[in-house]
C-alpha cells in the first residue's frame, strides 16, 4: 500500500504542477478525460489523488 500511496502522491503532484510549468497548448492525453466535467472537478480529482496518496504513504510508512 505504501508504494501505491507514493505513486498516487507523485502522480497527483505531477498533474497539478505540469500545467503550470509546461506551455499552454500542451495537454496530457491521459488527463484530458478529467476536464470533460469542468475545471473544478479536475482540480478535485487531482487534489484528491494527491491527498489520498499522502495518507496511504504516511499511514503505511513504518509497516513492513
Amino acid at each position: 500500500m505504501r508504494e501505491l500511496g507514493i505513486f498516487l502522491f507523485s502522480a497527483g503532484l505531477i498533474a497539478i504542477a505540469a500545467p503550470l510549468l509546461l506551455p499552454a497548448n500542451f495537454h496530457f492525453p491521459l488527463l484530458d478525460w478529467i476536464y470533460t466535467w469542468g475545471s473544478t472537478v479536475a482540480w478535485a480529482i487531482k487534489g484528491g489523488a494527491t491527498v489520498l496518496g499522502l495518507i496511504l504513504w504516511l499511514s503505511f510508512k513504518n509497516r513492513e
